[in-house]
């Protein structure tokens, strides 16, 4: 792998991991016509970390409040008085300890249903992740149909009931899980998993993200023992300069991606998969 071909691959990944298009089936597609089959499946959770990076720095501060309401809660420490009643996953301490659940719950479902889908990603064809594709457009499509209907009842229940609850978590878990299937977005089944459930719009996208965090980490350390090969068969360059054009180019599409959700305009993107979806099946 060249030292160009690395900064395409992080620049791909930095635009689809945040976007709704998925990042998995992209890389498999790009290194398909680059003719780089044989780069290990470490090369792609590196590319995952640096965007990591990236969740991290833009909810730096959502992140550290969760952080302090876990230390409290092991700690049995009283919680502040202070009270942002905008924040629905960490406004209020019960939101945060319910948001802390939530992720536990979360990443515990998709990791056991990783532990089968991981098996089929090798020999997946790149015809079936882009037909996966057109299965996430499915989805957004679907789902933004669904929350446009129950907008009022979600808003009610977001009001009513603070932060994520654990069936919805596990609602959650189950969609990243399968979004960890390369054409399958884990972004956009996150965020309509959560939508689906009852889950507000803004909340739906940060916590998508949120949770994303442990479940990338836990797919590096799977693949770490394959460090060594990353070396031989990448090169330390390209893997360099790839996760520094997907850190930065994830945060931009993240910014990007939060105003979107926002809107509630993420069937957008079927505009785009469909096509690609099809284009693949044919000619890849």
């Amino acid at each position: 792998m060249t030292v160009i071909q690395g900064i395409l691959l992080g620049i791909l990944q930095g635009i689809a991991e945040f976007l709704p298009i998925s990042s998995s089936g992209h890389l498999a597609v790009m290194q398909k016509l680059f003719s780089l089959e044989e780069v290990p499946l470490l090369f792609d959770i590196m590319l995952h970390l640096a965007t990591l990076l990236a969740v991290v720095l833009y909810f730096r501060k959502k992140i550290w409040t969760l952080l302090c309401v876990f230390g409290r809660l092991i700690a049995r420490r009283p919680a502040p008085e202070a009270v942002n009643e905008e924040d629905l996953l960490c406004g209020t301490e019960s939101r945060g300890r319910m948001t802390i659940l939530a992720v536990i719950i979360t990443t515990f479902v998709t990791g056991a249903i990783g532990v089968f889908t991981s098996k089929l990603i090798p020999d997946m064809p790149v015809k079936i992740t882009c037909a996966g594709f057109i299965v996430t457009a499915i989805l957004l499509v679907f789902s933004s149909i669904i929350e446009r209907r129950n907008s009022s009842a979600v808003k009610k229940s977001a009001e009513k009931n603070d932060g994520i609850k654990w069936y919805q978590a596990i609602v959650i878990g189950v969609m990243q899980g399968f979004g960890t299937l390369p054409g399958i977005s884990r972004s956009g089944s996150t965020i309509a998993g959560s939508q689906l459930c009852g889950v507000n719009r803004a909340a739906a996208g940060e916590y998508s993200f949120i949770v994303s965090i442990p479940a990338i980490l836990g797919a590096f350390l799977l693949e770490l023992k394959d460090f060594a090969e990353v070396g031989s068969t990448v090169g330390a360059a390209p893997v360099i300069a790839g996760c520094a054009a997907a850190f930065a180019w994830g945060y931009i599409s993240l910014a990007v991606l939060m105003k979107i959700i926002r809107k509630g305009k993420l069937e957008w993107f079927a505009c785009y998969l469909i096509p690609a979806g099809i284009l693949g099946i044919l000619f890849l």
